[in-house]
């Protein structure tokens, strides 16, 4: 038996008891409450985001574009992709280069591309995660790969407390990727190594309607 042919066969004897006029909508959401990250949603994501080594600043939507340029002049970023639909008064004023993914960029430049700015779908507090559907303002997957330096922006309305509920902000049908701090990986002596399969900084702007006290 091939390991696909388990693993359905498994799925087959779990639900043989569920009648056939049974939807998943049908089962009981989580009621209000139900989630772990308390009544600071934003600020538990910030911390666990944190937890990551991300970089997070919450701002005022006034100061979103310098707190992106801050994030790119602290790492020394000159040239920067900026994917299809990435809103333009997010952009800060400066010398840097930006690259226009229209023609998409090839995988050379965009390795030598020093970092990428995006948007986020959602965020999720309780893992300090940001996801991205590769909508407008977001790029395809390849752009948030290969650049060193990934400065993504978030408004606080976009955070939901848990997991569940930053599910059913997506769509399922759209492409994910979910990220949580920069790429890091450890090998079989728990040496950590970053940015072997990603961004090795990872920078995310909160915009909140208010800048926080």
């Amino acid at each position: 038996m091939s390991d696909r042919e388990a693993v359905l066969g498994a799925v087959r004897v779990a639900l043989a008891g569920v009648p056939d006029s049974e939807s998943p909508d049908d089962a009981p959401s989580r009621g209000p409450g139900a989630d772990h990250a308390g009544p600071d949603v934003v600020g538990l994501f910030a911390e666990r985001a944190a937890e990551y080594r991300a970089v997070v600043v919450r701002v005022a939507a006034a100061d979103a574009a310098a707190a992106v340029g801050r994030a790119l002049a602290r790492t020394g970023a000159r040239s920067v992709v900026v994917p299809p639909g990435f809103p333009a008064d997010l952009l800060p004023e400066g010398s840097w280069t930006w690259l226009a993914d229209a023609p998409p960029l090839t995988v050379g430049r965009l390795d030598t591309a020093d970092a990428v700015v995006t948007t986020v779908a959602v965020g999720i507090a309780v893992t300090g995660t940001v996801a991205l559907d590769h909508g407008p303002g977001q790029g395809r997957r390849a752009l948030t790969l290969l650049p060193d330096q990934h400065v993504c922006v978030i408004r606080a309305d976009r955070i939901a407390p848990d997991v569940p509920e930053a599910l059913g902000l997506l769509d399922p049908y759209r492409p994910l990727t979910l990220v949580s701090g920069p790429s890091a990986t450890s090998d079989i002596e728990l040496d950590r190594v970053e940015g072997v399969h990603g961004p090795r900084i990872l920078d995310i702007v909160v915009i909140e309607d208010e800048r926080p006290h």
